[in-house]
Order: C-alpha cells, then sequence, then structure tokens
C-alpha cells in the first residue's frame, strides 16, 4: 500500500484543474507539423512554464502522412469512406476491380493465394500489419470493413518512426480505404453469393517530410542536473481531429502530475523530464523515435524509467486491472492500480505501440493506455470506446472523476519513481519471466542443445535480484545506477532482437524475441538439415542472452555490495 506521502500526493489531484487545461487543449485540431498543432502545444508550454519547468520545443524533420479525401464506389454507387494514414494516394480515376475476400488478413488468410494487383477487402481496422501483408503480396489496394457503424482513423506504417535508407522499403505500397461495417459486409455478402461487384478506391493522401514540434519540460531533481537521473513522463500531443481523449486527457493528466511533483520538489530523489511529442498518430511515433535516435547516450546514461499515457478518463472506461508494464515495474503498476480501484491488476506485456521508442536503449516502461471500457468487440482494436480516432472525440467522452482517477494511478507511479531513494526497478520479475519462456524449452533440447547453463544464470539473477526486495539504505546512488545497468542488459533482450540503435517494427514480437531462434530450433526434428541450420542461430542467440544475463548478474552484484 502507498505511503502517507504518496498518498498526500494523490489525494490533492484536481480534477478542475485538468478540465480547465483541458477544455483549452480541445481547441484546436492537432495534426502533425500543422500550424494548429503549434497554436495548442504553446498553451500547453505556458502552463508547464507556470508550473515551475523549464521547457523548450524541438523542431525536427519528421516523415508525416496526413489523410485526405476517400471515396468508395461500388458498381458506381458512392459508400461513406476514409483512406488511412500511409497509404498511397490513388492515380486519377482510382483503382478499380473485383475484391478478394481475404477474412481478418492474417498470415494464414495470404498463404498460398495469388493476389498481385489485386484489390483486397479486409475484416476490421487496417493495421500495419495487413498493410504489410497485402504490400509483400503485390496487391494494389485494400479496403477494410469496420466493426461497427463508425469508421476509425489508422496510421498503416509498420516501419517505427520516420523511415531511413535502411527501412524505407519497408513502407506501405498500397491504396487503402474503410467503409463501415453495414457497407463492407454487403460486399463480402455479394462475394460469396458468387457475384462479381466492382469497387473503385480513390485515395489522396498528403505524404512527405514536415517540420514537427517536441515540447520538452525539464526539472532537475537534488542533483541539480548533469549526469543526474531523471524519470520520463510522456505522452502525444497530435491528434486525430479534436482528439480530446486520445489525447488531450492524458496530456491534462501529465501536466497535473508534473505540478504536484513541483511543489514537492524537495523531496525528489531525482529529476523530472515531461515530453509531448508529435508524429504519434501520423508519423507513427516519428518524435518519440527521433529524440531517442538524437539522445541515445543522455537517455542511455540518465534515464531510470519511462512512463507514457494516452486517452486518460474515458467516459465508461472502468477496467484498469489491464494496463500493460514491464516485468521490471509489474509491480508498481500493481500497487498504483489496486491503491485506486477495486481491482486486481492482471496486468499484460508492453507491446509495440504507445511510443515505447526506447526499448532498444534499455528504459523500462510501463502503461500507455491506463483505463478501458469494460467490454471489448472481439474485432476492435482496442477497449477505448467506439468514438476513438473518429470526429466524436469530444469533451463530452472525458468523464473527470475517471480522469482524477486514472491520474492519481498515474502519479503514484511517477512520484513512487521520483522518491524512491532506491529505484523500483524488480529484475528478479524479469528473470522470472525468462525463466518462463525457457522451461518449456528444457526438455524438447535436452540432450541437443546446452540450453542449462543459461537456465542457471537467470534463476541466479532471479534469487540475486530478489535478495534486493525492500532494501533503501547504503551508496543508493551507486545502487541506482547499477540497477540501470542492469536494465540496459535485459530490456533490448527481452524487447528486441538484441540491437540497441534499432527500432523493431510496429508489429506484433514474441516474448523475449532474443530467444526465439532457441524456439525454432525446438520446432525442428532431431538429426535433420532443418535442426543443424536452427542450431547455428541457436548458438549466436544464446550468446547474446547469456551475455545479457552476465552483465545483469554483474550489476546486481553491485547494487547489493553498495546496500549491504
Amino acid at each position: 500500500m502507498p505511503d502517507g506521502i504518496t498518498t498526500s500526493f494523490t489525494d490533492a489531484v484536481s480534477g478542475p484543474e485538468m478540465m480547465a487545461n483541458l477544455r483549452e487543449i480541445a481547441r484546436w485540431v492537432k495534426s502533425s507539423g500543422t500550424a494548429e498543432e503549434r497554436e495548442a502545444l504553446a498553451f500547453v508550454d505556458k502552463r508547464m512554464r507556470d508550473y515551475g519547468f523549464r521547457t523548450e520545443v524541438i523542431l525536427h524533420d519528421a516523415f508525416i502522412s496526413l489523410p485526405g479525401k476517400a471515396s468508395v464506389l461500388v458498381d458506381g454507387r458512392p459508400l461513406k469512406a476514409i483512406t488511412q494514414s500511409f497509404s498511397q494516394s490513388s492515380p486519377p480515376g482510382g483503382v478499380s476491380g473485383v475484391p478478394v475476400y481475404v477474412g481478418h488478413g492474417a498470415e494464414a488468410d495470404f498463404a498460398g493465394r495469388d493476389l498481385a494487383g489485386r484489390i483486397l477487402l479486409i475484416e476490421g481496422m487496417a493495421t500495419p500489419a495487413t498493410a504489410q501483408r497485402a504490400t509483400n503480396a503485390g496487391a494494389i489496394a485494400h479496403l477494410h470493413i469496420s466493426h461497427h457503424e463508425h469508421i476509425h482513423e489508422m496510421c498503416i506504417s509498420p516501419v517505427w518512426g520516420s523511415p531511413g535508407n535502411s527501412t524505407k522499403d519497408g513502407m506501405p505500397r498500397t491504396v487503402v480505404c474503410s467503409v463501415d461495417h453495414a457497407d463492407g459486409s454487403a460486399i463480402r455478402d455479394a462475394l460469396a453469393a458468387g457475384q462479381s461487384p466492382v469497387v473503385t478506391l480513390q485515395a489522396e493522401v498528403d505524404t512527405g517530410w514536415r517540420k514537427t514540434p517536441i515540447l520538452v519540460a525539464e526539472l532537475d531533481g537534488p542533483a541539480g542536473g548533469g549526469d543526474e537521473p531523471f524519470v520520463l513522463l510522456s505522452g502525444h500531443h497530435d491528434t486525430w481531429y479534436y482528439g480530446v481523449m486520445d489525447n488531450g486527457s492524458a496530456n491534462a493528466g501529465m501536466m497535473e502530475v508534473a505540478r504536484l511533483c513541483a511543489e514537492r520538489r524537495g523531496q525528489w530523489q531525482r529529476g523530472l523530464r515531461v515530453c509531448f511529442w508529435s508524429g504519434h498518430s501520423h508519423g507513427r511515433y516519428s518524435s518519440s523515435a527521433w529524440y531517442a535516435d538524437a539522445h541515445w547516450d543522455e537517455l542511455d546514461r540518465r534515464c531510470v524509467a519511462h512512463v507514457n499515457v494516452d486517452s486518460l478518463g474515458g467516459a465508461g472506461a472502468t477496467v484498469l486491472a489491464n494496463t500493460a508494464a514491464m516485468a521490471e515495474l509489474w509491480q508498481l503498476a500493481a500497487t498504483a492500480v489496486q491503491a485506486h480501484t477495486n481491482q486486481a491488476y492482471k496486468g499484460k506485456r508492453k507491446n509495440r505501440s504507445s511510443d515505447d521508442s526506447f526499448v532498444g536503449i534499455g528504459i523500462p516502461s510501463m502503461f500507455g493506455t491506463l483505463s478501458e471500457q469494460p467490454a471489448k468487440h472481439a474485432a476492435a482494436r482496442n477497449a477505448l470506446g467506439w468514438w476513438w480516432h473518429t470526429p466524436h472525440d469530444t469533451i463530452d467522452k472525458v468523464d473527470e472523476a475517471n480522469l482524477v482517477r486514472d491520474t492519481r494511478v498515474l502519479g503514484q507511479v511517477v512520484w513512487t519513481l521520483m522518491a524512491s531513494p532506491v529505484a523500483p526497478l524488480d529484475h528478479a520479475a524479469t528473470a522470472a519471466s525468462l525463466l518462463a519462456e525457457l522451461e518449456p524449452l528444457r526438455a524438447t533440447l535436452a540432450g541437443r542443445f546446452p540450453i542449462e547453463p543459461v537456465v542457471e544464470s537467470a534463476t541466479a539473477l532471479r534469487d540475486a535480484a530478489a535478495a534486493l526486495a525492500g532494501r533503501q539504505e547504503g551508496d543508493t546512488r551507486r545502487a541506482n545506477a547499477a540497477l540501470m545497468r542492469a536494465s540496459r542488459a535485459l530490456v533490448p533482450a527481452d524487447y528486441t532482437a538484441g540491437d540497441r540503435f534499432l527500432h523493431p517494427h510496429a508489429l506484433p514480437m514474441p516474448n523475449w524475441p532474443t530467444i526465439q531462434p532457441l524456439r525454432d530450433l525446438a520446432a525442428t526434428a532431431p538429426g535433420t538439415d532443418e535442426e543443424k541450420y536452427a542450431a547455428v542461430d541457436a548458438l549466436r542467440a544464446r550468446n547474446r542472452i547469456a551475455f545479457a544475463l552476465r552483465e545483469a548478474r554483474a550489476a546486481i552484484a553491485d547494487a547489493a555490495a553498495a546496500l549491504s
């Protein structure tokens, strides 16, 4: 349970303060790189300076895609439609043809089918994964069927951040439109009945490089800056339409937590940096990715943890038990959620979303979205409300009481990260999550591959890190530096394929992707050529994870010595 100081902090969260800020934020449509976005950001900038933070607006080049006009015709009859961010603009007259229905666009729906030059009809919202499959299959276009009467804006690029020479070939090369459920289902049913409806897709998309802003607001901790560690609190500022819940409410919550932290600066153990990103909605996390790349060395040396926040206080959003956290921060999330709701925290693994651009650096992160609607439609991408990514995301979709509740959860984790003498990074939980992935492989690989040394090392890390629980006295500066070094070894192994300087695509990834070659080896038949090929990659994967564990164990030993 939170202590009295933490309770005093969370009790001070002000609904009227946040709603006043939110009403101002709600005045602007904040498309990435536009003048309106800059105007809205100027208000946030002023507020943060009012709260005592020094601020800077950084302009950087980002590859941004703003959807324009779209139309879908079926045998010449117009339907209500939108296009998507990073769709290709259609040629004059659009693209036409009888569509091919490919279900939900999963890998199995594409397998063994010649779809080159075709228009695809796909169930559900447009996603990076379906766009990538359609592009790879040589399709010229795809039309998406919304799961209900509303059509949701989406960014379909799988490339995390702005594309470079090494990633630009992975950008979508299809024309993409979406229609509502009734219209899309009618096309699907006509195809199933043996008819041949001709669809024509027309899309205008403004895609290219433009200057986009990042607002950085910062206050130093007791050591006064320099190489002092800090906590990163972030959320995107750009929006679809007015985007009052997504993400104006989160901006209001960030500002409130920053205000309350600033009032209690004498109790800080480390600094606080608050970043408001652009390019989330229209650039596939372009600002946070650029910031991670441009400030890699400083973030590596100084950032203790990243708390990201999105879409707070939605009307009817009563479920907080599922919010995400990396293993290091799982208990911190659980304590905060359980303190401010009557819900047992279930949690979930962080996925490739929510401006989580710092995993390669090795910065543990938590949250993204906090509260959800109680019922999730099976075809919906998330449970943030029917208005999400539509023109209906207006101020009436934010419930002040829910906003206060969510901000209290947010504030508790930020304050705990700020004020704890020893940063609450639970590396025992990280080691336990790795052991859970390794355990099923032990029997399969027994006698085939030397996996036991890795299991033994992960077990030793778990036990050594668990022995640190509750220690808050000693050379805390040295201990915190050691805990951060452990994160730098473990987080990239847990959330990337092993390269600390690249951003994994915005696509689903397996747990602990560094050990995927071990899983691949376990799936082969003993004695086959396939096993021998897989063993080559498995050895390298073993070395990568063994090195990460060795580095983390050394760091934990240093932390233990500092706190003894």
